[in-house]
This record gives C-alpha cells, sequence and structure tokens, in this order.
C-alpha cells in the first residue's frame, strides 16, 4: 500500500492505494494532517507520489473547471456487492448532472431502496472519482460526507465547466 498527501481544491487532500487501483481519496482539507488523519492510511503503507500522478493531473483540471478522465484502476474490494454497484452507477452520472437517490435505486435493481443507496453512497470511499456528490434528495441535496457547502461547491463548478 502507498499514500500520497497533495494540495487540490484550496486544500490537501489525501490518496490511499495499491497493487489493484486507487484505494480511498479524501476531499480537501484545511491542513495536510487532517488529510491524512481521514484517509487513515494503515501503518505498513508507504508515502509515495508516483503512483498518483495521473490522479493528482486530473484532480487539477477539475478543480479548474476542465474536463478530466477518471477512468484508472480502482480498489473497491471492502464494499459489498450493492455497493460496488451503486458506486458503478455513481460513475456513469454525467458531470454537471445529478440523480435522485431513488433513480440510482432503480438503476441498480432496488426500485423503492433509496435508503440503501443512501447507505452505500455515504460508505463512499473515492469522493469525487465516484462521484457522490451528484446524488440529490427527492427535495433538496440531500446530506454529504463533505458537508452540503462542499457538495453545493462541488456541483457549482461542474456546471460551470459544461
Amino acid at each position: 500500500m502507498y499514500y500520497h498527501v497533495f494540495k487540490a481544491g484550496g486544500g490537501f487532500m489525501a490518496a490511499l492505494g495499491g497493487p489493484q487501483g486507487l484505494r480511498r481519496l479524501t476531499l480537501p482539507h484545511a491542513t495536510a494532517v487532517a488529510a491524512l488523519a481521514e484517509l487513515g492510511a494503515p501503518r505498513e503503507a508507504v508515502a509515495d507520489a508516483a503512483p498518483f500522478r495521473a490522479l493528482t493531473a486530473n484532480l487539477a483540471r477539475y478543480f479548474r473547471g476542465e474536463p478530466e478522465d477518471f477512468e484508472m484502476a480502482l480498489d473497491l474490494g471492502d464494499g459489498s456487492e450493492f455497493q460496488r454497484r451503486v458506486w458503478a452507477a455513481l460513475r456513469q452520472i454525467p458531470r454537471g448532472a445529478t440523480r435522485s437517490y431513488g433513480r440510482v435505486a432503480a438503476e441498480v435493481g432496488k426500485p423503492g431502496g433509496a435508503r440503501a443507496v443512501g447507505q452505500a453512497v455515504g460508505r463512499n470511499p473515492l469522493s469525487i472519482v465516484v462521484p457522490c456528490h451528484r446524488v440529490v434528495g427527492a427535495t433538496g441535496l440531500g446530506g454529504f460526507g463533505g458537508g452540503l457547502e462542499m457538495k453545493r461547491k462541488l456541483l457549482a463548478l461542474e456546471a460551470k465547466g459544461n
């Protein structure tokens, strides 16, 4: 396992990866220490920027409002089969678009499963790459692990870039 802490999005982000691909990614934090603490890298993980060059370049483009390509190997093995189906569906939501929890539930074959989708979205380990901020409630934004202000910021950034 390896990790990297880097500047992006007006703060510090941290990423964790391994042989299977990108495993975790934090949202921007005020400090590198806060980003690393949220990442929760295992003790055996080694600091190494090299495996994250494409990710950091894509995130730089993303935060400038430019098109990005987050097509990379992802290690989502810690998720259940249902969570992985939800996360795959989130990756299909186009930049600048949103989907309701209910619509995502229908897309993954669980009509009426909006709450289950909400739980899977809340456990997403790869914010932005797996764009959970694009999922909204039927009557508003819904929740977001990074806070509603961050969700608004990401949605506005994407809307501006389209």
